[in-house]
């Protein structure tokens, strides 16, 4: 097995809101991975909260890990709405957490042991899987990109039926991601991508998933970030390829099984 994991701010004077890690059971048997990406909060800074986004995505992060290594009976969905609850609990007393900025981030996460390979995806990261085939599957949540081709995504859509879900103070939500699962052995490798490096393909257009996969598996997730911080800097004002911020948070993972 071979994992290696890249992570760079937008800002390094800021924190970095993102979160990624790797559990490997004392077992030996299989393993799990989790990727978060913090919801930056509006200009104002109102979230109702006295933390950080990125003391969040820490908390929740590790919540989440630890459920996926210790408590294999769980689902993936499950261990996201117990992991929710978790870090729901440790600001209940001091924040609001109904506000609709409290702090959230997107999901990527897998599992694996000797039989299966399970996944979760809430909102617009990005999981993939190359299979022993050599093909690349993308996981995807697309109900932002498919709100966006339809106008400027609001706030009101957040956390709304008809809108788009990420994880913030309500477990229920867990429901609304996307999971499956595929047979162990018909998967050689993974990949998770916060947006602010899967930029690579959905804003730069440097190539498709499956040529994103092998620039991760042969150079390495600093050499992707890199390539999207020089297509970013060629384009600061965003003329040529929109975007909603210069620089974003980006996290990019790499996992041979």
């Amino acid at each position: 097995m071979r994992i290696e994991l890249a992570t760079q701010p937008a800002d390094p004077h800021r924190p970095n809101e993102d979160f990624a890690s790797v559990a490997l059971p004392a077992s030996g048997r299989g393993g799990a991975l989790v990727l978060l990406d913090g919801v930056t909060p509006p200009p104002d800074g109102a979230t109702g909260c006295e933390h950080g986004v990125a003391w969040f995505t820490a908390r929740l992060g590790g919540a989440l890990l630890e459920l996926l290594a210790a408590r294999r009976e769980l689902t993936p969905a499950a261990c996201l709405s117990a992991a929710i609850s978790r870090t729901a609990d440790a600001h209940r007393g001091t924040c609001d957490l109904a506000h609709r900025r409290t702090p959230q981030a997107t999901v990527v996460l897998a599992r694996w042991d000797e039989e299966r390979v399970e996944h979760l995806v809430l909102s617009d990261s990005v999981l993939l899987a190359e299979g022993t085939d050599g093909t690349v599957t993308p996981v995807l949540d697309d109900r932002i990109a498919r709100l966006a081709a339809l106008g400027p995504v609001t706030d009101a859509q957040r956390n709304a039926e008809g809108g788009f879900f990420t994880a913030a103070a309500d477990p229920a939500v867990a429901v609304r991601a996307v999971t499956g699962s595929w047979a162990r052995a018909e998967v050689r490798a993974l990949a998770a991508l916060s947006d602010g490096a899967a930029r690579w393909v959905e804003v730069f257009g440097a190539g498709d998933w499956a040529e994103c996969f092998a620039l991760l598996a042969k150079e390495g997730p600093r050499a992707l970030i890199d390539e999207v911080r020089a297509a970013e800097r060629a384009d600061p004002d965003g003329t040529v390829f929109r975007r909603g911020k210069r620089h974003d948070d980006a996290v990019a993972l790499h996992a041979e099984l």
